[in-house]
C-alpha cells in the first residue's frame, strides 16, 4: 500500500512541475521585457530608462519596487506623470521582473543598492532622487549610506527599513530553506499564488479599493515564476537581520529627506519603520496620510510626487498636500480577504 502511495505523491508533484513550468512559460509570454537589459558587470539588470528631457526641471529620478514586484508596479502611477519633467531609471531589482540575480551580495539590499548604481552609472546619471517603495525603503537607504555622491535625494513611500517583532509570512519562511525551498517554488508556489493575486493585492492597497487593473498593469504573477519566487523570499526573510544591522547607521544619513506613510498600512509598521527613518535622517519630513493603506505610490501619487519636488529643493506644502489626499481617501473602506507579512 505505501509503494502505491509513494508512486502517487511522485506522480502528483511531477505533475505540479510540469505545470508550473508551462504556466511559467505563458506568464513570460504575457508579459515580456518592456525596456533593455543594462550590464552592471557580470550579470544584466532588466530596466526602462526615460532620457532626460530638454527643460527638465527635476534632477534625475530612479525608482525601486518592493517585494514580490517589478519594475511596472513604480512605472505605471509615475512615468506619465513625470515625463518631460526628469530623466528616469524605473529597475527590475537583481532576481526579480526580468533582472538577472547576479552574485550572492544580492540577497542584501546594500547589493542591491550597488547594482542600480552601476546601472545608474551605465546610462550615464551622475547623481539622482531615489524614490523607494515598501521594501525598496531598505535599499534606498542603504544606497545614500553606500553611494552619499551620487544621491541627491530620498523618498520614501511606505518603507520597510527597520527591524519589527516577530517575523514574515510562513511561505517566506519555507520558500527560504533549502532542498524544501526550491521543491515548494517548483511544484505548490504557482498555482497557490494564482489564486491570491487579486485577493492578495487588495490586502496590500486596504482600506484604499485596488484599481481593477491593477494585475493586468503592472504583472505581480511575474514573483510567482519559481527562481522569481525564491529570490523574493531569501530577500523577505533576510531583512529583519539586514536591517538590524544597517539601520543603526541612518543617523550618517545627511541628503534631503521625505517620507510618505499611512496609518492604517496593514502590510508594515509604519510607527517602528517610518517614524524610524524620520527621528534617524536629521532634517526628514514625515508626511502620515489618514486612512491610507500601503501603496502611497499608486493611491497618493500626486502627494508622491510633491514629495519628490520637496526634495528636488521647490517649494511645496506636503502637509496641505496630505490634507487634500486625506479628504478623497475619507471614505474608503476596502476590507483585506486576507493576512500579508509585516515587511513587503
Amino acid at each position: 500500500m505505501m509503494i502505491y502511495f509513494l508512486v502517487a505523491l511522485v506522480l502528483l508533484v511531477a505533475g505540479l512541475a510540469v505545470w508550473t513550468r508551462i504556466k511559467t512559460r505563458e506568464i513570460e509570454a504575457q508579459y515580456p521585457p518592456i525596456g533593455e537589459m543594462i550590464d552592471v558587470g557580470g550579470y544584466a539588470l532588466h530596466a526602462v530608462h526615460v532620457p532626460r528631457p530638454e527643460q527638465a526641471e527635476l534632477p534625475p529620478l530612479v525608482f525601486i519596487h518592493g517585494a514580490s514586484g517589478n519594475l511596472r508596479d513604480q512605472m505605471a502611477p509615475f512615468r506619465s506623470r513625470l515625463e518631460g519633467r526628469a530623466e528616469m531609471l524605473f529597475i527590475d531589482r537583481p532576481g526579480h521582473g526580468w533582472s538577472e540575480r547576479g552574485g550572492v551580495e544580492n540577497q542584501t539590499p546594500g547589493g542591491q543598492a550597488a547594482a542600480i548604481a552601476r546601472a545608474m552609472q551605465a546610462k550615464g546619471m551622475t547623481k539622482a532622487i531615489i524614490v523607494g517603495h515598501s521594501f525598496g525603503g531598505a535599499i534606498a537607504a542603504s544606497f545614500a549610506l553606500d553611494h552619499p555622491q551620487i544621491t541627491a535625494g530620498l523618498v520614501f513611500l511606505a518603507p520597510a527599513t527597520h527591524p519589527w517583532p516577530g517575523g514574515v509570512s510562513w511561505y517566506y519562511e519555507l520558500t527560504n530553506l533549502p532542498l524544501i525551498g526550491p521543491l515548494f517554488a517548483h511544484t505548490l508556489a504557482l498555482p497557490a499564488g494564482l489564486t491570491r493575486l487579486e485577493s492578495g493585492s487588495a490586502c496590500v492597497f486596504a482600506p484604499n479599493p485596488k484599481p481593477d487593473d491593477y494585475v493586468s498593469s503592472t504583472a505581480p504573477a511575474l514573483v510567482l515564476r519559481p527562481q522569481a519566487f525564491r529570490n523574493n523570499a531569501i530577500d523577505v526573510a533576510g531583512l529583519k537581520t539586514y536591517v538590524s544591522r544597517v539601520s543603526p547607521r541612518y543617523t550618517e544619513i545627511e541628503t534631503p529627506t521625505v517620507i510618505v506613510t499611512g496609518d492604517s498600512d496593514s502590510v508594515v509598521l509604519a510607527h517602528i519603520h517610518s517614524e524610524g527613518l524620520a527621528r534617524d535622517i536629521k532634517g526628514a519630513e514625515l508626511v502620515w496620510v489618514r486612512n491610507l493603506g500601503h501603496k502611497p505610490d499608486h493611491v497618493t501619487t500626486e502627494l508622491a510626487i510633491r514629495g519628490i519636488e520637496k526634495v528636488a529643493g521647490l517649494d511645496v506644502d506636503l502637509r496641505a498636500a496630505a490634507v487634500l489626499a486625506e479628504v478623497r481617501l475619507a471614505q474608503d473602506h476596502a476590507r483585506c480577504p486576507g493576512e500579508v507579512s509585516s515587511a513587503g
